[in-house]
């Protein structure tokens, strides 16, 4: 039942923060998790089961990023040329909110995705974070005026290129 009923969203978390060929891998992990301490799951479930998610997400970036690290190294080693950033990654940085979503910190990014595309409330977002719902309160706050800044600076940027005056940047 539990399986049944939480592991769309708990795919749909995986699949935001490290894509589809990744998502079920973190999924299955999070529900062999949830298996392995079926006596300590609380009421509210989606939120645990987002808090596991969430630290097999943290080991898998993790995870990745050694490999990656390798793979540059071997490749920077055998060849000497300089990497060549996909083309895909080319476009999605040309995106303003992309540039801006990237410039936050990994815990802001973090909490405005549990709240905007988790659809969580602040306590169930604390819950996932580990934190009271009042510091989960003020750092949506802090987070979200990030994003606002970020989003401006960005805006000032483009219209900078573009020739035309650039707005006022809230600090």
């Amino acid at each position: 039942m539990l399986y049944a009923t939480h592991y769309d969203a708990v795919l749909r978390y995986a699949y935001r923060r490290v894509g589809a060929d990744e998502a079920p891998d973190i999924a299955a992990e999070v529900f062999a998790v949830a298996w392995r301490r079926m006596n300590e799951i609380p009421p509210k479930v989606l939120p645990w089961l987002y808090g596991v998610a969430r630290k097999a997400v943290a080991n898998h970036l993790r995870s990745s990023e050694r490999a990656g690290r390798l793979l540059v190294r071997q490749a920077s080693e055998a060849s000497r040329v300089a990497l060549v950033r996909d083309v895909g990654d080319q476009v999605a940085q040309a995106n303003s909110v992309q540039r801006a979503w990237l410039r936050l910190s990994a815990e802001d990014r973090e909490l405005l995705a549990l709240i905007g595309w988790e659809r969580l409330g602040v306590g169930e977002a604390a819950r996932v974070l580990g934190c009271s719902a009042a510091v989960c309160s003020v750092r949506l706050h802090r987070a979200r005026r990030r994003l606002e800044n970020q989003l401006l600076q960005e805006e000032a940027t483009d219209r900078a290129l573009l020739g035309e005056t650039k707005p006022e940047v809230r600090t």
